[in-house]
């Protein structure tokens, strides 16, 4: 007897977020959730081999095996690489901030 289990797959472009539950069969692999989700079919720009895939924020491979109620999710390229921007920053002369900013006191 095959047990099915219940998986989300998730992609989000920067104005769109989009989740899909999938039933799948209990040793389903990423790349076969990610299939069977019809995701590709609807984002044709994902293109597996180069993209990179994660079950909640922790990167995987497509051959790993999923679980009942894990959430595949395909991530995109990175726009700018965060080293490269800190870097200019740093040249620049600018400071960055961490948090909200500056907290100031004031004496009653």
């Amino acid at each position: 007897m095959v047990h099915e289990i219940q998986v989300e797959v998730a992609y989000a472009l920067p104005d769109q977020q989009i989740i899909l539950p999938v039933k799948v069969q209990e040793s389903c692999t990423v790349e076969e959730a990610i299939q069977r989700s019809g995701i590709l079919e609807r984002f044709p720009e994902i293109q597996l081999a180069q993209t990179k895939v994660g079950i909640f924020s922790k990167l995987t491979k497509l051959d790993s095996i999923l679980r009942d109620k894990d959430r595949v999710e395909i991530y995109r390229p990175l726009i700018a690489d965060p080293k490269e921007v800190r870097r200019k920053r740093a040249e620049e002369g600018k400071v960055m901030k961490k948090g909200g900013g500056e907290l100031s006191v004031t004496e009653s």
